[in-house]
């Protein structure tokens, strides 16, 4: 038998010590932070003749809120994804049920954890041998799956220190104010991984890890409204149900994005939207810079007026306003601000709104241009700026009007998006989706439709779009919104 120690790699594995050693009647006792199905797959043959088996936790695990993580490692960790590449889980999960009910016994450290771990293992003649360190019981943990981790164990093999280590795993089996059973709860996630579910249950849980991001983020964002009051401000309570979904979606975008584009139809409130948003950022401490268009200004101006027409007077809303054009202009007074000494990169949060006026991105040798204002000494220049654009055509002529819109949410970082929303080049993403609607419009009339067009768009294209737009339709809300609490669009007038 090997001596000393064991390191899974030059000295030996784990798990031939068990091979070699576990007989027909062994009594195995294991302390360890994880059991995965794969290491009883493992050892199956080896496991299937014992008499008994007793696991204890060192780590909480199914005995208390948050463990969702320990739980998993029931189904195999990072290294044992070969296994899952066989396609053999629902097997091996029903013979490790079977073999659970007749020989093995579990238990959970509560409220504390056991540093490091144990193997022992007690034969009919006596003979018995135990590993000393931190190995878990997974594939990697006994030493066949390669592992980025170090396990270094030392063998136990004089009788003296084996019984020892075996006391000493009896006083904590025993002790039933440290420890819980959780057989059942092991056997319950066993079997899930084998039971055959309804085709339903299979479509729910789909649905759920698709938009696991989005309700976390819901759900995130319910915590901090508890935590600024968000809930009880005036513009809140004065949004409709899909006005409010659209600022819970912008502010989602927003936080994991950097920035969001609301792209909603005419007359369904995007001004409205974009304050409540303000008001969000401004109740966490955010300095905001609205920018407008001249002929716009006093549909913002008069939310921060002390003045009878406010009705969101209230909320108290503290945003700097500013025109389109004053970014063309180094002097003089813009409302109450002077641009001569204004801190343009002192803004937590910048609303564009009417941004398709900055769809262009040509640059001058005479000046600079506004875009090129906003983007290098407002959005890149200074703290880290947000973004919320609105606009209900932010695409005029050519996609790359939305390029240079996203622009401001990236810094121009052609790959910011990568991490985030799997966008490997946001230019290129565009670039192809531009030379497919090039072909679609050329294609003839009967073939042009809009069927023919999503199918010739990439799913990166969409992806973009998902992650950091909104855009809905009248239509859209009166198919997914009750009308009753919101009434009836007005028709629109001819022109």
């Amino acid at each position: 038998m090997s001596k000393g120690i064991i390191d899974n790699n030059q000295t030996g594995l784990v798990g031939t010590i068990l091979k070699e050693n576990i007989e027909k009647g062994s009594k195995i006792s294991i302390a360890a932070a994880h059991f995965t199905l794969y290491a009883f797959d493992e050892l199956k043959k080896e496991l299937s003749d014992i008499d008994e088996f007793r696991f204890v936790f060192t780590e909480p695990t199914f005995v208390e809120d948050g463990d969702e993580q320990k739980e998993s490692f029931l189904s195999g960790v990072k290294e044992e994804q070969k296994y899952k590449v066989d396609l053999s889980q629902s097997y091996v999960a029903r013979e490790l049920a079977k073999w659970i009910k007749k020989k093995a016994q579990f238990k959970s450290i509560v409220g504390q954890r056991i540093e490091g771990g144990l193997y022992h293992v007690l034969n009919k003649d006596g003979s018995q041998v135990g590993l000393v360190g931190g190995a878990p019981f997974s594939s990697p943990g006994l030493g066949f799956s390669n592992s980025s981790n170090i396990y270094i164990n030392n063998i136990v093999d004089d009788d003296g220190t084996n019984m020892q280590l075996l006391d000493r795993f009896e006083s904590i089996w025993n002790n039933t104010q440290i420890l819980k059973d959780v057989k059942e709860n092991i056997l319950n996630k066993v079997e899930l991984l084998y039971k055959e579910n309804s085709p339903e249950f299979i479509y729910f849980v789909t649905l759920y890890n698709i938009f696991k991001d989005f309700l976390d983020g819901n759900r995130d964002f319910r915590m901090l409204q508890g935590k600024t009051g968000f809930e009880n401000t005036i513009i809140w309570n004065k949004l409709y149900n899909f006005q409010k979904d659209g600022v819970v979606g912008a502010i989602n975008k927003i936080e994991t994005y950097g920035g969001c584009i609301i792209a909603d139809s005419v007359g369904l409130g995007k001004t409205f939207e974009a304050l409540a948003v303000i008001k969000y950022y401004e109740l966490r401490n955010y300095r905001v810079l609205v920018l407008a268009p001249k002929k716009l200004r006093e549909n913002w101006s008069v939310y921060r007026l002390n003045d009878k027409r406010n009705i969101l007077a209230e909320d108290r809303f503290s945003y700097d306003l500013l025109n389109h054009t004053d970014l063309s202009r180094k002097s003089g007074y813009s409302g109450d601000i002077n641009l001569e000494h204004i801190n343009w990169g002192n803004y937590d949060l910048v609303v564009i709104d009417e941004s398709h006026n900055f769809r262009n991105n040509e640059a001058r040798n005479d000046r600079v241009t506004r875009y090129s204002r906003l983007m290098e000494e407002i959005i890149k220049a200074g703290v880290k700026t947000k973004v919320l654009m609105l606009s209900a055509t932010p695409v005029n002529n050519k996609l790359d009007d939305l390029k240079n819109q996203i622009a401001f949410i990236t810094e121009g970082n052609d790959s910011a998006l990568e991490k985030t929303a799997n966008i490997k080049s946001v230019s290129h993403t565009i670039r192809i989706a531009q030379t497919q609607y090039n072909k679609w419009s050329n294609l003839d009339e009967g073939e042009r439709t809009t069927d023919r067009l999503l199918d010739m768009l990439s799913l990166d294209y969409f992806s973009l779009l998902d992650s950091l737009t909104i855009a809905r339709s009248r239509r859209h809300i009166e198919k997914y919104y009750n009308m009753n609490d919101i009434g009836k669009f007005p028709n629109r007038l001819v022109e």
